[in-house]
């Protein structure tokens, strides 16, 4: 079947060819709207999830996709947050996957991976976006020069999110933080949580959640240059049952106890901090905002939205091909769309930003959101009755790599 494209595509012409356990079915033209389920359906791996792989002939050359359909409206289905038991932490998604035994899984956010810009202080491994997982809030995001990956569409942030509520329905959304420190001496806004950024002039808020990793990382760049220098000017309060048990005029590391928080501030921030003394009564509150949905979160993580309303958004990368993982819906959220590229030399030369929106509309997607890709990029697929998950990619970088999170898929009842 031909789906002719639609004149004046920003990505041009893709064509996919569907492989699938009965052979190879007739390519479709994907750069025009295409109906939902264009693609037969493939292998099931468990009631109301499905995978397939194809091949998407787009401008730098042939590119092999793997796609999950995953049914949301399922009762027995749902879609959760893969992480390795900390935010500054990394483990690959086969590792993530087999913990949490889900059925299938693909890498999540962009992440700290490499701090060579700043001498002597080592990376986190933290996400750069929002972070929710089993409802529970794990982090909020670092400022949008603090971001690592690929440059962001105009008019997102790093507090874009693909989150799935608790009407089991996919969305697109902006989740940011509002919190408070109440001290004796004023009430300060709080400006992070478990970050491994904090903005300029900012007090943030670390938790059990956060690891045991050094926190200096927190202090290092602006909120427009990630590779600016580490500041001289910081402070931390460890607060535990609600009073300042003990202070630092550095960031520290270890593991934060369960009723324990840690204040780190820098510059003004840092200041502010060094008001408290040992022994003083202090409250710190937190939570992330929806702007979208007046329903709560089940799982979100960051990224960004490529395609909005069965629109690709304006300003998308049309020259830079890569092995990609996005992540798409459609119904109004009932039908999640979960592709990943293969790493593979013969299809390494991946797709472009704008090439994966249209490619995902055609698939019937209507809304899509970017992922981590590169070496990063893995998916993962559990077969009956076995005992650990099979990779179906194969990674660019020739092995798994260790990332922050991602997004499992899992099979309930």
């Amino acid at each position: 079947m031909v789906i002719r494209p639609r004149r004046g595509s920003a990505a041009g012409s893709a064509v996919l060819t569907v492989v699938t356990a009965f052979g190879v079915l007739a390519g479709a033209a994907l750069s025009g709207a295409a109906p939902a389920g264009a693609a037969p359906a493939g292998t099931t791996i468990t009631p109301g999830v499905t995978y397939r792989q194809f091949d998407v002939h787009a401008a730098a050359g042939t590119a092999h996709a793997h796609l999950l359909t995953v049914d949301l409206g399922n009762p027995h289905v749902r879609v959760d947050l893969l992480h390795p038991g900390a935010v500054a932490a990394r483990a690959t998604v086969s590792r993530m996957a087999d913990a949490a035994k889900a059925v299938a899984g693909v890498n999540g956010d962009f992440f700290d991976i490499t701090e060579t810009q700043h001498p002597g202080v080592t990376a986190t491994g933290a996400s750069v976006g929002p972070a929710v997982a089993d409802g529970q809030v794990l982090k909020a995001a670092v400022p949008d020069g603090q971001r690592f990956g690929p440059a962001l569409p105009p008019g997102t942030t790093t507090e874009d999110v693909l989150g799935v509520g608790t009407d089991h329905r996919a969305r697109l959304d902006r989740l940011s933080l509002t919190g408070s420190v109440r001290t004796p001496r004023g009430t300060l806004p709080l400006k992070g949580l478990n970050q491994y950024a904090l903005p300029e002039n900012s007090v943030g808020a670390y938790t059990s959640r956060w690891g045991s990793a050094s926190r200096e990382r927190a202090v290092c760049g602006t909120d427009t240059n990630r590779g600016a220098p580490c500041g001289s000017d910081a402070y931390e309060v460890t607060v535990r049952a609600g009073r300042v048990v003990s202070v630092a005029n550095a960031p520290g590391s270890g593991p934060i106890p369960a009723d324990t928080t840690v204040l780190l501030g820098r510059e003004d921030g840092a200041r502010r901090l060094r008001e408290l003394a040992v022994g003083d009564t202090v409250s710190v509150t937190h939570s992330l905002v929806a702007a979208a949905s007046k329903t709560a979160y089940t799982f979100a993580l960051g990224g960004f939205p490529v395609l909005r309303g069965g629109k690709p958004l304006s300003g998308l990368d049309d020259t830079t091909s890569a092995v990609r993982t996005v992540v798409g819906f459609d119904d109004g959220g009932r039908r999640l769309l979960i592709l990943a590229l293969d790493g593979a030399a013969a299809y390494r030369s991946g797709l472009t930003v704008a090439e994966e929106a249209t490619t995902m509309r055609s698939l019937g997607a209507t809304d899509a959101f970017n992922l981590d890709g590169g070496g990063s990029t893995e998916m993962v697929t559990r077969g009956a009755g076995a005992a650990a998950v099979t990779v179906r990619n194969h990674p660019s970088g020739g092995a798994e790599r260790p990332v922050a999170n991602g997004v499992g898929v899992f099979a309930t009842g």
